[in-house]
């Protein structure tokens, strides 16, 4: 008959027990976190100043003033600048930028929606929801790269008023232009006068 050594199982000095589960929990953390890493981020739209109008919607031009920089290292890519808007009652301040699908980067148009009027916001934009492995020719935005921008609402507008106010304004400006002094048809011009000949 064979005979089987019996090995005592040894009592857990005190202490182990403690040092074993703080090494399960810091394993399932540190998986965690991997995980986490890995996970794609989103588009994130942190709010400096709230607004008190009313949110974007899709089909709305947002005015605004903007800056666009590299995540990496804070690099101005892109910025606003004046424009020959604004007119007095018919276009406010700021650049406008259609709230449509394909108007603009993915990440951008996502963020747009999130915003509202006379707010200031800070948009980050990973580099799969702007322009990833290939930036525009030319670019200063190098592959695969996560933008930021400074944002700040001056108005939110309904497509139809905008297209409304935009031929009011080129109405307006056709009529100064062809009441302008000299202009053939306007008042004070000669009739008849004659079209300036090419290369004179």
């Amino acid at each position: 008959m064979t005979e089987i050594t019996r090995v005592p199982i040894q009592p857990v000095a005190k202490g182990s027990l403690a040092k074993l589960w703080i090494g399960v929990i810091l394993a399932v953390l540190v998986g965690a976190g991997l995980a986490w890493a890995a996970v794609p981020r989103g588009v994130d739209v942190e709010t400096e100043v709230a607004g008190t109008g009313p949110t974007a919607r899709l089909g709305d031009v947002v005015f605004m003033k903007y800056k666009g920089k590299l995540a990496a290292d804070g690099k101005v890519f892109d910025e606003s600048r004046p424009i020959p808007l604004p007119v007095e009652g018919v276009f406010p301040e700021g650049t406008p930028f259609p709230v449509e699908d394909g108007a603009t980067i993915p990440g951008f148009f996502e963020g747009l929606q999130q915003m509202q009027k006379g707010g200031k916001y800070r948009l980050f934009i990973p580099a799969d929801k702007a322009y990833g492995a290939q930036p525009p020719a030319g670019a200063p935005i190098p592959p695969n790269a996560d933008l930021e921008f400074e944002i700040e609402v001056v108005d939110i507008m309904s497509k139809a008023t905008f297209d409304r106010n935009l031929a009011i304004l080129q109405e307006a400006m056709q009529r100064q232009m062809g009441s302008a002094p000299g202009a053939p048809g306007a008042p004070g011009a000669p009739q008849g006068a004659p079209q300036n000949a090419q290369g004179q």
